[in-house]
């Protein structure tokens, strides 16, 4: 009885101890699972932000090349401009101190020297030797050339063409100075004093103004 007994109880313990370890077993191994999903999780995180990081410097980067970029090309093209505009203000200082040294030059119909010469040869003679300008011979057909300015859009260097009668051009001239006052002077080979330098607003050639025409321009120059 007692052997018997025994054997029950050794029974009883074994199975008890069974079961504590199948307990055991089956709580540790979820615990295990879940510290390694944690570390993966860990492990894809600090990988997408290197990811996002690295993005985000390449954009800088980008963005940054390109902006020089840009820069480098405004840069260019306003030095191309200013360059232009300097070679545009030269070539009509030019014009101007070649038409000044023909002051005082007597007036002659058809001339074409210093000794005497006409409204439409002086326009072509410095245009010529100072621009490096083919214009026509004479006022009506040099009148052709260039593009239309307005009156109050005048510079130096355009011409002024006027009229004796009937809108039928027969004077030209140059414009030397716009005063800051408005005042239109130009310069040109008058019947009466040769070649000289009156005002657009003067009462004898103020009536007579036509229109003006612009031969050189900073896009035309060359």
């Amino acid at each position: 009885m007692k052997k018997r007994v025994l054997v029950y109880i050794v029974a009883v313990v074994s199975t008890l101890s069974l079961q504590s370890c199948v307990t055991n077993y089956s709580v540790s191994e979820p615990t295990a699972y879940n510290h390694q999903y944690k570390s993966d999780a860990k492990l894809i995180s600090l990988e997408n932000k290197k990811l996002a990081e690295n993005k985000k410097e390449l954009i800088s980067t980008f963005l940054a090349e390109k902006t020089a970029k840009i820069a480098s090309i405004n840069n260019s093209l306003k030095n191309s401009e200013i360059a232009k505009a300097l070679k545009h203000t030269k070539t009509i200082d030019d014009l101007l101190n070649e038409a000044v040294t023909y002051l005082g030059t007597p007036y002659r119909y058809g001339g074409m020297t210093r000794k005497g010469i006409d409204c439409s040869a002086f326009v072509l003679s410095v245009f010529g030797v100072a621009a490096g300008k083919n214009l026509p011979r004479v006022a009506a057909a040099q009148a052709q050339e260039g593009d239309r300015v307005e009156k109050e859009n005048l510079q130096k260097g355009d011409l002024v063409f006027f009229s004796h009668g009937r809108g039928k051009i027969s004077h030209v001239g140059i414009v030397e100075e716009v005063t800051p006052e408005g005042d239109i002077k130009f310069i040109h080979a008058a019947t009466s004093k040769g070649v000289m330098i009156s005002s657009l607003a003067d009462s004898y050639w103020g009536p007579k103004f036509q229109f003006a025409k612009r031969i050189i321009s900073e896009n035309t120059d060359s």
